[in-house]
């Protein structure tokens, strides 16, 4: 972003007194407080449910979220010259969540619940933003899953990367595929009127005066709420090698605040169990350039395959603990 970007901030009732750059955004401080102004590439129709779900939140209750400003204009977006559109954010100074302090895990899962608690609607806005699903989510993985494997079984040289994936995917294929049917015979809520976070990791939880405070919802979605906290447990479980007592200490601490259905374990069972660390690795190499694959990227795919074993085992003792 560049000093014209900064021109754009004399679209808002805001007192602007000194502004920085941050990642691809510019952080200003005015008299109401800290903003960020970051270019929008997303549909219209998304930032107004975004609108309306941190609008939503605020007004029963919940203050630990970001919040969009309107322009003089009242409008969720401002275009420069150019007509590439920007948004402008409510923003929190402080920290990143820090993964490898438990106390902050649990308080950001405590937040999460209650986030949860005032994210339920009482019907869909905004009609065509269709709401998401596990099953969706995974039909859609297997078809890029069963794309790769047909693709790398008709290549004839392959790189050491690609031998080295060669030799178990069929294991992650088909635990995928078995996934997927056994989450198609369980029949879970028919109708899902909750709005999750959608992207609930570390980077976008702020630690501020010792409130966990959450940014970035641009990612926000309707779906059941377990949808987040199992994104935010999968990051936890994969850096602590499928530890139990740091899985299922995350699954009380929400519990406690928001009590989970036998339908809402199972559900967190089945994102658990999905092989999608896997299928992450396969479609990162399958969009990106093949005659070179950075050594991080194999690094990454050993460590899944190491870590099967314990997170099968956590798995197992997952459906014992919760009765599934």
């Amino acid at each position: 972003m560049n000093d014209r970007s900064v021109s754009l901030l004399d679209n808002y009732d805001i007192e602007v007194l000194r502004t920085w750059k941050g990642r691809g955004a510019i952080l200003c401080e005015a008299n109401q407080g800290i903003f960020i102004l970051k270019e929008y590439t997303g549909h219209r129709e998304k930032v107004l449910f975004q609108d309306a779900l941190l609008t939503m939140i605020q007004e029963r209750g919940f203050l630990n979220a970001e919040g969009i400003i309107r322009n003089k204009e009242q409008e969720l977006l401002t275009q420069d010259q150019d007509g590439i559109s920007y948004i402008l954010k409510t923003y929190f100074e402080g920290r990143e969540c820090n993964v490898r302090d438990m106390d902050e895990c649990r308080q950001a899962v405590s937040t999460l619940a209650r986030l949860h608690q005032v994210s339920r609607m009482e019907e869909i806005m905004f009609g065509t933003l269709t709401s998401r699903n596990a099953q969706a989510d995974f039909e859609k993985h297997n078809k890029e899953l069963r794309r790769v494997r047909k693709f790398l079984k008709e290549r004839s040289q392959k790189t050491d990367f690609e031998i080295y994936l060669m030799k178990d995917y069929d294991y992650f294929f088909h635990s995928a595929l078995q996934i997927t049917e056994e989450l198609q015979a369980f029949k879970g809520e028919e109708e899902i009127f909750s709005a999750c976070h959608g992207d609930y990791q570390y980077h976008n939880i702020i630690v501020s005066d010792g409130e966990m405070n959450l940014i970035n919802f641009d990612k926000c979605v309707y779906d059941i709420p377990v949808r987040d906290l199992y994104l935010f447990m999968r990051k936890l479980l994969e850096k602590s090698g499928w530890a139990q007592n740091v899985g299922f200490e995350l699954v009380d601490t929400y519990n406690r605040v928001k009590q989970l259905e036998k339908e809402d374990y199972l559900q967190l069972y089945y994102r658990l169990a999905y092989p999608e660390k896997f299928w992450k690795i396969v479609n990162f190499y399958f969009n990106s350039g093949k005659a070179w694959i950075p050594g991080k990227n194999l690094e990454k795919l050993k460590k899944v395959t190491e870590q099967e074993k314990d997170k099968q085992i956590f798995l197992k003792r997952f459906k014992e603990k919760y009765g599934i």
